[in-house]
């Protein structure tokens, strides 16, 4: 999601809008369940999938799905595994031109994606985000708002954390690697072979700290947000983050 500056605008007060999806049945539609067999038969078929483990993840309240971005398998590879886990449909903030083809567009909304407009304050966006949330549902989202051409950690962007501050909702950080060869940046098709790997942290809230008697920032709120991505990953992927990781830093543990 890109940034938000809060100081002119603060979508989290203003009127919900209709949304360009409903939010329709908490748990996966049949629709959904198929999509989601067949991508993990897709993946089994292409590549070794290193999972880890799945276990206690939240199965009821709000919740944000946090990931690094290195390729278009990622969000299908996520969605295929975690879905089932949480057994719970996850909307997805997608870039809207994807929403805007006419076939793939059509099966990203029946999966749950909702478009956002990247390099913009979406606050459409925000707003049907944050009612998502407000409703005790899961979003899923890449806060560093596109994806990474170097496949180390970039700066994510503010609007994750300023959604995580407003709704309150716990963050499910996760980290993936190695799709970024299963399908390159630029690759019209994936390359079959090699192993991705998938990891999931513990649910964490965010809190916004003050310094000096003054509001923390929210960017270092993001780079707390992402910290907590970055330390499920190898270091050779923490990117901007390599430096200074340190577990549950700046971050408080649901209970």
């Amino acid at each position: 999601m890109s940034g938000t500056d809060e100081t002119t605008r603060d979508p989290a007060t203003e009127p919900a809008a209709p949304g360009p999806i409903g939010l329709g049945s908490r748990r996966p539609t049949p629709f959904m369940r198929g999509s989601l067999l067949v991508g993990r038969t897709i993946y089994r078929c292409m590549t070794r999938v290193d999972m880890g483990s799945l276990d206690g993840l939240p199965r009821e309240g709000p919740l944000i799905i946090a990931s690094n971005h290195l390729s278009n398998a990622d969000p299908p590879l996520i969605a295929s595994w975690l879905t089932p886990a949480l057994g719970r449909a996850v909307h997805w903030m997608a870039k809207q031109e994807a929403l805007d083809w006419p076939i793939a567009g059509t099966f990203l909304r029946a999966n749950g994606a909702f478009g956002i407009r990247r390099g913009a304050a979406d606050t459409e966006a925000f707003r049907l985000a944050k009612r998502v949330l407000d409703d005790g549902r899961v979003l899923g989202t890449f806060p560093e708002g596109r994806r990474s051409h170097s496949g180390g950690l970039e700066r994510g962007k503010e609007g994750v954390a300023l959604l995580a501050i407003r709704s309150g909702a716990p963050i499910l950080p996760v980290a993936v690697w190695g799709t970024e060869r299963l399908w390159p940046v630029g690759s019209t098709f994936p390359r079959p072979g090699g192993r991705v790997h998938l990891r999931v942290g513990e649910p964490f809230v965010l809190e916004r700290r003050t310094v000096d008697g003054k509001r923390e920032d929210l960017q270092a709120v993001a780079d707390r947000l992402m910290r907590g991505i970055a330390v499920l990953l190898p270091p050779e992927y923490r990117g901007v983050y390599a430096e200074g990781v340190a577990e549950g830093e700046g971050t408080r543990p649901v209970a």
